[in-house]
């Protein structure tokens, strides 16, 4: 696929980046670094590998272990954040990063505070009392950090973004995992996997180097992306299956992968930036979304 387009006006690389661009400025992202790169060699197209990361249903059937067992009904503070802690330890073993291990030792801290008995004000009063702890920890070491609270406010808390066309950012309090996912031909791609942190400045840190490319198989890869890749060759395989003709997109769910096939389409039917730009920036997004009208015509 071709994205330039030689003879035109190009637009900013900044109004192509919007508004992804914006809400991760006030995320501070330019002060994450890496703790670990990673990339692997999925043998399948990188739409159909950029496409399963823009729904959230296959999370239940993918990740069961990230669902809580059940608590028989209970809705007390203390079983709330149980389950908090449950799902940042999970998540944060599964990603191999992600949910920081600073920021659960921060969480099983607060164990034993007071909540209101009223599950809604106490899930309310345990989220924001975890992002004030988490945000006073690293700044105490010099880290820059947003304020969490605020950015709530804001509502800034979208916990995946997409900008396109084959970047995601996965922020969790104060860290993320950041995939880029790239063509290296119709059958093969390569996908890439950050674990970013913040550091204190006084830190001295390496410069990352690009990974050797690893297996989708291989067992250095963490729980949660090993389920991942062990899940997208069979859908490859399943487009080459005599009894598949075509695919066709819904016209109802799955909004961000709608958007994201017709602004491609976009593309390669060389419409003016004019026409392009704007549908980027409504495909610029978090997964889930409703379908746009990108107005290409």
């Amino acid at each position: 696929m071709r994205v330039d387009q030689p003879r035109r006006r190009r637009p900013a690389l900044r109004d192509c980046l919007e508004p992804f661009a914006s809400v991760y400025d006030a995320w501070k992202v330019e002060s994450l670094r890496t703790e670990w790169w990673q990339s692997c060699l999925l043998p399948v197209n990188w739409k159909v590998a950029t496409a399963a990361f823009m729904e959230g249903y296959h999370v239940p059937q993918t990740h069961p272990q990230l669902l809580p067992t059940s608590s028989n009904g209970s809705s007390s503070g203390r079983d709330l954040i149980q389950k908090s802690l449950y799902f940042m330890r999970t998540l944060g073993e599964g990603m191999g990063g992600m949910t920081h291990e600073n920021d659960i030792r921060i969480a099983e801290g607060l164990q034993n505070i007071e909540l209101p008995a009223d599950p809604s004000a106490a899930m309310a009063t345990w989220r924001s009392t975890l992002n004030e702890a988490v945000v006073a920890w690293h700044r105490a070491r010099g880290c820059e950090m947003p304020d969490l609270n605020e950015l709530d406010r804001r509502g800034i808390t979208d916990a995946i973004g997409f900008c396109f066309p084959h970047y995601f950012l996965l922020p969790t309090y104060s860290s993320a995992s950041s995939y880029r996912i790239r063509p290296l031909g119709p059958e093969q791609t390569l996908f890439e996997i950050w674990s970013l942190t913040r550091i204190p400045p006084d830190r001295v840190t390496g410069k990352p180097s690009p990974p050797q490319p690893m297996a989708p198989d291989d067992p250095r890869w963490p729980p949660i992306p090993a389920q991942d890749f062990s899940n997208l060759p069979r859908q490859q395989k399943g487009l080459h299956s005599r009894g598949f003709e075509y695919m066709r997109l819904s016209n109802q769910i799955e909004g961000l992968i709608s958007n994201f096939e017709r602004v491609i389409d976009g593309f390669l039917a060389s419409l003016p930036y004019d026409t392009l730009v704007p549908a980027i920036q409504k495909t610029n997004t978090t997964i889930d979304v409703p379908i746009a009208d990108l107005a290409l015509r």
